[in-house]
């Protein structure tokens, strides 16, 4: 197995100009097959191993919003082709394995990869999660379209100690089998053939070599038939960082012996021949590994079909279609937070100035896990505002960076807003890797001296605080002092403090990173011509002295602190329209056998077609285990005209009642339950309590 051969970025240093577009990546491919089937002792074809967590980390390919962005369209159809999108073009080119989704829960926005997850809740990264494995084929390899799955990172990777990266993670067997196993384990059931370890440690035993997290689980459990890979040199780890072993050749019995097949990044477990000869290590360990990725590629029909054709890579990766698809994914991500006196959508006779950092800044909406792009195949915020209005009625000025405080045209921005009807201003965050920042060897981030570029987002760059960087606050507040009516979208990769632009601007979105479509979609639903409904996956605090702030915390309910509310600025599911919904007629129907039928009505009462997000979240008011106040169980997306009504329903059943008992069994508890459907965790339109008997 190969990892990244067509990988490109600053940290491979492959460019535009020395990497492998999708024709020489595919040459490439068959150059390596043809070695491995002709001139090796055993003649097996290689597994090509690829990153995919927003798009094939590859030059030349289709650009998505990264993870955050995709969770908060809550369109699980959708999702369904952005899967069936990255494995074929992974599959045109010769890759065989797709590195993604990545399926950890959110509980610390200051992690550097949020931007990469679905958000805190176990139900909507899974459901999300599951749509993307079955558009990637859902394990069934023989289609010539489907990818071999690797799930990141196992387990509860984004729940590391004070936000930092592969730091320890402090939770309970209880809390991952109710909370971070399930997105994993639905996963699985949808079709993942592959999981990836994490680099951390989860009390006190590192997820590469943990045994129970690693066969007992998912194979003892669930029933999985794939292999285990470790993170890239998350073995070698087991030394240098955690010191639970005091060699290389320790490190890598230690993993075999817990469950890992594959080696990512190869060092360690070639220590292994030693360790076999030795009999330190069980040679049938090896032929179990060996034995699961050999099924693999017997499924796909490598053996038979091992090479591809270049002419369809170059013709058919990134297409049309697949960019049509990456702007819907972009539009129907969006999430609008605040639209004081509707000054959204915008005229199209309106002066606008468009300014800050991310208002130009291509590979600033890309987020990390990107590949080099030619800048024709990034549209930005300014590019897509000025497709909406004639020349005259743009101007455009930077303002400040993200970081660096060396860059000042606050006042040419103010200027500008001086002489507009309206000001947008693109703010937030960057995950864009550039020649100036150097890497470690696993790919995480680390800056050199004297260099400070826009980056304070993406692998390695965890942050203390969450506020805007640089001088961007300086240049909300000296906009918001024109008296200019004021639009504020932040493009960003983790839940930036909002508490300022929810006050002062007049209009405010997140973008998260909407890909190499997003400024065209930003326009569009700026202009009116896409409706938002976009919904946060992830609560944005008000400060970090609130963290952790998810909507599904264990009771007692939260009471506030002497200086701050324990709410969040905005809650998890929370997102405007341009029109307005309403919920009746509520009815919870025993449809027998532990099932029950919730139905409403939902209506479109503005002057406006767009799409609603009904949510049900349930409530258990007596457990024998302490339980979230609120969990959400189901939802969905649905387009309504103007004045249009339809009928929701969905089933209630055995799996949304379960609870995980002191010993760790799945247990469906009969008792009182509430029922809550709304428009957001914090926004509950109808409620009805009912009592279930399994």
């Amino acid at each position: 197995m190969f990892w990244g051969v067509f990988r490109a970025d600053p940290w491979t240093q492959k460019t535009l100009v020395t990497g492998l577009d999708p024709h020489l990546a595919a040459e490439t491919a068959n150059a390596m097959q043809r070695y491995a089937m002709e001139h090796t002792r055993l003649g097996i074809p290689l597994f090509f191993a690829e990153e995919a967590p927003h798009g094939h980390m590859a030059i030349g390919t289709t650009v998505f919003p990264t993870g955050l962005g995709m969770s908060a369209t809550f369109d699980t159809c959708l999702m369904a082709k952005v899967g069936k999108a990255i494995a074929t073009e992974i599959r045109l080119q010769g890759g065989h394995v797709s590195y993604g989704p990545v399926l950890d829960l959110v509980r610390d926005p200051r992690w550097s990869r949020v931007e990469e997850t679905m958000g805190e809740d176990p139900v909507l990264t899974g459901e999300m999660g599951a749509a993307l494995i079955r558009g990637m084929g859902g394990g069934h390899l023989a289609q010539p379209d489907a990818t071999l799955v690797t799930l990141k990172h196992f387990i509860a990777y984004g729940a590391s100690e004070g936000g930092l990266n592969g730091s320890p993670t402090h939770v309970g067997t209880r809390a991952l089998h109710s909370l971070f196993l399930p997105p994993f384990r639905k996963a699985v059931e949808a079709g993942a053939l592959s999981l990836m370890t994490s680099y951390n440690s989860v009390d006190g035993v590192p997820c590469t070599s943990n045994p129970y997290l690693l066969r007992d689980v998912p194979y003892g459990q669930w029933g999985f038939r794939g292999f285990v890979v470790s993170d890239l040199y998350s073995i070698n780890t087991l030394r240098s960082d955690h010191h639970v072993a005091s060699t290389l050749e320790e490190a890598a019995v230690l993993a075999a012996k817990a469950g890992v097949h594959v080696d990512l990044g190869g060092l360690a477990y070639a220590e292994l021949v030693r360790a076999v000869r030795e009999k330190r290590l069980d040679e049938q360990i090896i032929d179990e590994a060996a034995a699961r990725v050999l099924m693999a590629k017997f499924e796909m029909g490598l053996f038979d079909h091992p090479y591809v054709d270049p002419k369809a890579a170059a013709r058919d990766v990134r297409s049309d279609a697949h960019l049509s698809l990456a702007r819907q994914v972009a539009q129907e991500s969006i999430t609008l937070l605040k639209n004081q006196n509707k000054i959204l959508p915008l005229s199209r006779h309106v002066r606008v100035a468009v300014v800050g950092p991310n208002a130009d800044s291509p590979y600033n909406l890309l987020g990390d896990y990107t590949a080099p792009q030619p800048e024709e195949q990034v549209i930005t915020v300014l590019e897509g505002i000025r497709s909406k209005l004639q020349p005259s009625q743009v101007e455009y000025v930077r303002g400040c960076a993200v970081r660096d405080t060396m860059l000042n045209e606050v006042a040419q921005a103010t200027a500008a807003a001086e002489r507009a009807d309206v000001v947008v201003a693109v703010v937030g965050g960057s995950s864009a890797r550039d020649f100036r920042t150097s890497y470690e060897k696993t790919g995480a981030a680390s800056e050199k001296e004297n260099a400070v570029s826009d980056m304070e987002c993406g692998e390695g760059f965890d942050r203390a605080s969450l506020s805007l960087m640089g001088r961007q606050e300086e240049l909300l507040r000296a906009l918001r002092k024109t008296g200019k009516p004021l639009v504020v979208v932040y493009v960003e990769g983790r839940p930036l403090d909002k508490t300022w632009a929810a006050g002062e601007a007049d209009a405010l979105l997140t973008a998260y990173y909407p890909g190499q479509q997003g400024g065209a979609a930003i326009a569009d639903v700026l202009f009116g011509d896409f409706n938002p409904a976009g919904r946060l996956s992830v609560s944005v605090p008000r400060g970090v002295g609130q963290l952790p702030v998810y909507y599904n915390r264990l009771r007692p309910s939260a009471h506030d602190y002497i200086d701050m509310s324990t709410k969040p600025l905005y809650a998890f599911g929370y997102g405007l329209s341009y029109t307005s919904f309403e919920y009746s007629d509520l009815r919870v129907r025993n449809a027998g056998e532990g099932r029950f039928d919730v139905s409403f009505d939902v209506a479109n009462v503005g002057g406006r077609d767009g799409d609603e997000v009904p949510q049900l979240y349930l409530s258990d008011e007596v457990a024998s285990v302490v339980m979230p106040v609120m969990q959400l169980r189901h939802f969905c997306r649905i387009h309504l005209k103007a004045g249009e009504r339809k009928r929701v329903s969905f089933m209630v059943s055995g799996e949304d009642f379960e609870v995980v008992t002191p010993d760790l069994r799945h247990v469906a508890e009969p008792g009182t339950f509430e029922v809550m459907v709304g428009a957001a965790s914090d926004d509950i339109r109808l409620r009805e309590k009912f009592n279930y008997q399994p």
